[in-house]
C-alpha cells in the first residue's frame, strides 16, 4: 500500500489560519483502523504499523515531527473503533475539522482519524485512561462467517455451553494477577482489575465484552481462548478460575485469533482529575499476596 508521501493533498502552509504560537499544544486523536494489514500499533523500522503510518502522515501534513502516545498498543491483526492517542505540536492553524478531512484524503483507507481536539497538557492517552473496552466477535453459524464479516469475526460453529462460559467469565472479574493469561514482559506487572467479562448472543453472533483498567500482552485473546475450552466442555469453569493462582503463563491456554478482537472505547476522567489519574497509573502494582491485596495501580 502506498506510503503517506504518495497521498494527495498539500501540506498545511505555516501560518495559515492566523498567528501560530511556538509553545507546544497537546492534541487528542480518536482513531479507527482495520488491523488486517498492519503489524500492530507500535512503530517498527521497515514494517507497516498503525503508529508508523499515522506519524508519517501527520509529520508530512503538519511539517513538523510528530510522535504519538497511545491508549493501548494493539497486536498485529487486532482492530480498533475507539483507539485514542495524543501528540504535542506547535499550534495547528485553522479548523481541526478541516484537518480531519485532509487526513481522510492523505491516509490509507484502513485507518481513519475521526476527531482531532486540543486538550489539557495533563491529558495522557496512556496514563490518564482508567478503563479500556474490547469486544471479541464469533459467528456460531454452521456455514462459518459471512463474507462481509470475515475480517473481524471468528468462526465457532461447534456446540457451546454458554452458561458454563458465562459462569467461568464471571469468576475472573476483580483485581487479580493474570500472569497465566499474559505473555511475560520484563519489568511489567500482570496484576489487573478485570471489570467486565460477559457474553451476549444475537442469532449466530456471539460477542464477548471485556473491560479492565489495563491489559497485559495477549490477555484478552487468552481469556477468550480459555473460555472457548470451557464452552466446548474440554475444561471446567473451576479450571479457568484456578488459573488465577498461577504466576507464569499457562501453556494450556490457547490464544484466540487476532482478527476477532477490537478495541472499542477508552474511558478518561474529567479534566480536573487527569493529573491525579496519571500519578496513580504510574504506580507499579506489586504481586498479589495470599490475602488478595496488592499495591497501587499500574
Amino acid at each position: 500500500m502506498s506510503s503517506a508521501h504518495d497521498r494527495s493533498g498539500p501540506a498545511i502552509p505555516p501560518g495559515e489560519g492566523g498567528p501560530v504560537s511556538s509553545i507546544p499544544v497537546r492534541y487528542r486523536l480518536d482513531i479507527s483502523y482495520d488491523g488486517t494489514d498492519f503489524s500492530g500499533w507500535a512503530r517498527q523500522p521497515g514494517i507497516r504499523t498503525v503508529c508508523g503510518v499515522l506519524e508519517e502522515a501527520f509529520s508530512t501534513v503538519l511539517r513538523q515531527p510528530i510522535e504519538l502516545t497511545v491508549a493501548g498498543r494493539t497486536d498485529a491483526g487486532v482492530h480498533a473503533t475507539g483507539q485514542v492517542a495524543h501528540f504535542d505540536a506547535v499550534e495547528i492553524p485553522g479548523d481541526h475539522d478541516r484537518l480531519v478531512r485532509r487526513m481522510a484524503r492523505f491516509l490509507p483507507t484502513d485507518v481513519r482519524v475521526r476527531t482531532i481536539s486540543e486538550v489539557s497538557r495533563d491529558f495522557d492517552a496512556r496514563f490518564s485512561a482508567y478503563r479500556r473496552h474490547y469486544e471479541y466477535r464469533f459467528s456460531t453459524a454452521r456455514y462459518g462467517v459471512d463474507p462481509l464479516d470475515v475480517g473481524g469475526v471468528v468462526s465457532w460453529p461447534r456446540p457451546i455451553d454458554l452458561g458454563a462460559v458465562r459462569d467461568a467469565s464471571a469468576a475472573l472479574i476483580g483485581l487479580h494477577d493474570f500472569a497465566a493469561f499474559c505473555k511475560r514482559r520484563d519489568g511489567a506487572t500482570t496484576v489487573r482489575e478485570l471489570q467486565r467479562f460477559d457474553w451476549e448472543r444475537d442469532g449466530d453472533r456471539l460477542t464477548a465484552y471485556v473491560s479492565a483498567d489495563a491489559f497485559c500482552w495477549s490477555m484478552v485473546r487468552s481469556l477468550v481462548g480459555a473460555m472457548q475450552a470451557v464452552g466446548e466442555g474440554r475444561r471446567t469453569p473451576e479450571w479457568a478460575q484456578s488459573l488465577l493462582a498461577r504466576r507464569e503463563r499457562a501453556s494450556e491456554v490457547t490464544v484466540a485469533p487476532a482478527h476477532g478482537l477490537a478495541l472499542v472505547r477508552v474511558d478518561y476522567p474529567p479534566a480536573e482529575m487527569l493529573a491525579a489519574r496519571n500519578a496513580a497509573t504510574r504506580e507499579v502494582r506489586t504481586a498479589i499476596s495470599g490475602d488478595g491485596c496488592c499495591g497501587g495501580e499500574g
